[in-house]
């Protein structure tokens, strides 16, 4: 006769010392190959069925080198999470607080990428581990409320010694993963935890509730940046003719002209200017445009020589980048530390390296990772008219440089120490 699952909410709820100690000699039993009276919730036993298939430690906590910083605001920048983040905090940050729990949000590889509530409760969570940059991958830690949320791709609360590793045994842990909404795409979890006596049953469906919220402004999000990009591609379109289709950086169609309608264009991990071979259409060309791409699939790429590209810096935290080409002209506001490595690069027209960047930027050489990182981000939306090794606008592009009428008011903001030279009237371009 199959043994009958522990009832962890309904327990929990009346009384939670004894809750925890029930799950304790369930644990035990289990790990041991002891009979029990009671099995436990199928999602936690079938985490323990992986966690000793793979050899993870019950008795010893395992903690992998933490991210460096820099590694941290890198993921940072580039994770989608970024965006709800509004979201995630107005739904579960304030009552986390009040109820002595933490949010935790981490990315799809189970790395700590954002901390924050009870000041109290995060010095405990730095005692397990819990930290920034920290991962808390299931097969790495065993069953948690980041790790196991993300193999089992639906919100778990993880009370107790449900949690495999014995260390873990004083926490309570509800998460909720949080999905790309346009091809269901694992983007990372949101955790709220604490305290074992902290424990609530609506946690987790509290915690599921704001995880969809956020995937549902992913969507709306989504449908605008598709809106602003289709406004840009409807006078490109009219003027070239022909089979074309704008898409935005992940390959998403805006709009199309003169081939049928399709979702989605599978472009290479990292596209460029230039020739390209799609499923969709064959064989076509790639052209960058503001938000997006422009693929032309009739015809050579248009040639590149009539590129000119115009960087403006005259107006405060107005920067922009305009470009004019064949496909027509766009422009495309730039942030501030983006303002600073174009600036920068069109002063250094020869190139300059990463580590020249990164002196020039930050004031340290070693700050390459960052450069590149940022340089990568900026590539997308200039594409060919930007090259590298060293980092360079290309030399068929005709690069002008809008400043300030007083050099005094170039980046005003900015650290960097390559543009603090730059204010000096003698070290205009």
């Amino acid at each position: 006769m199959a043994k009958a699952p522990v009832d962890v909410a309904r327990l929990a709820a009346v009384d939670a010392a004894r809750t925890a100690r029930i799950l304790s000699e369930l644990r035990s039993a289990t790990l041991a190959g002891q009979p029990s009276r009671l099995a436990p919730r199928p999602v936690i036993g079938q985490s323990w069925e992986r966690m000793l298939r793979g050899g993870v430690d019950p008795d010893h906590d395992f903690r992998s080198r933490l991210l460096p910083r820099e590694e941290v605001e890198r993921r940072r920048e580039a994770s989608p999470l970024r965006q709800v983040l509004p979201v995630l905090r107005e739904g579960l940050l304030s009552v986390a607080d009040v109820a002595h729990h933490i949010m935790v949000v981490a990315d799809e590889d189970g790395r700590v990428l954002w901390r924050e509530g009870s000041p109290a409760v995060l010095r405990r969570a730095d005692a397990l581990g819990f930290e920034l940059g920290a991962d808390w991958r299931e097969d790495v830690v065993g069953t948690n409320g980041v790790g196991t949320p993300a193999v089992v791709r639906r919100p778990v609360q993880v009370f107790a010694s449900e949690h495999f590793v014995r260390s873990h045994a004083l926490w309570t842990c509800s998460g909720a993963p949080i999905t790309d909404p346009r091809d269901g795409r694992l983007l990372g979890v949101v955790d709220v935890s604490g305290p074992l006596e902290t424990m609530h049953p609506a946690t987790l469906a509290w915690v599921a509730s704001v995880a969809r919220l956020a995937e549902a402004r992913l969507r709306e999000s989504h449908v605008a940046s598709l809106e602003r990009l289709r406004a840009v591609a409807a006078p490109v379109l009219v003027r070239l003719g022909g089979r074309a289709a704008v898409v935005d950086r992940d390959g998403w169609t805006a709009a199309v002209s003169g081939m049928p309608y399709t979702a989605r264009f599978a472009l290479p991990k990292s596209p460029s200017a230039g020739p390209l071979w799609l499923p969709a259409v064959g064989l076509c060309a790639l052209e960058p445009l503001a938000g997006g791409w422009l693929i032309r699939a009739d015809g050579e790429p248009a040639p590149h020589d009539a590129a000119s590209v115009v960087l403006d810096l005259s107006r405060p935290r107005r920067w922009s980048v305009t470009v004019s080409g064949p496909a027509g002209s766009w422009t495309h506001e730039l942030s501030p530390r983006h303002a600073e490595l174009l600036y920068l690069l069109a002063v250094h027209r020869g190139g300059r390296s990463a580590a020249a960047l990164a002196g020039e930027v930050f004031g340290d050489p070693a700050r390459r990772v960052t450069v590149r990182a940022e340089m990568s981000r900026v590539r997308r939306y200039l594409g060919a008219l930007l090259e590298h090794r060293p980092y360079r606008f290309a030399e068929n592009a005709d690069v002008d440089v809008v400043l300030p009428d007083d050099p005094r008011d170039l980046l005003p903001h900015s650290a960097a120490p390559a543009v603090r030279d730059g204010r000096a009237p003698s070290d205009m371009p």
